[in-house]
């Protein structure tokens, strides 16, 4: 199982990846949105994604859009890690192509049920 990590936050990206790897997922880290599209341009695919909103150079609803667009690893799942809550925003946020939003701050378990939300089995 691999994720890509996408958050500018170096702390955020950290704190999740230390996570995901307590799940058995091995995990690659991008800074942006246009770093992400890099990232997953030459990488092997990845299973599903985490990926900030809000971030400098591109921003996660841009990248979600990008990847769609690009028929990037379409069988990748992607999950929207935000404090928005603007029902508005997570409509255009699903119509770009996300497939689940994680809220922040955010616990263990709920990025677990997430995980099984979209269908991703990790192991302990």
């Amino acid at each position: 199982m691999r994720a890509l990590i996408v958050d500018d936050s170096s702390f955020v990206r950290d704190h999740l990846k230390q996570l995901l790897e307590t799940m058995n997922v091995g995990c690659e880290e991008a800074v942006d949105g246009r770093d992400a599209l890099y990232v997953l341009e030459r990488a092997e695919p990845f299973d599903f994604m985490l990926c900030d909103v809000n971030m400098p150079v591109m921003s996660g609803l841009e990248c979600v859009k990008a990847l769609r667009e690009a028929g990037l690893h379409p069988p990748m799942r992607v999950m929207m890690v935000t404090t928005e809550t603007d029902y508005a925003f997570i409509e255009q946020a699903l119509a770009y192509g996300a497939d689940e939003f994680l809220m922040k701050p955010f616990t263990t378990e709920s990025l677990r049920e997430k995980l099984l939300l979209l269908g991703i089995h990790q192991t302990h």
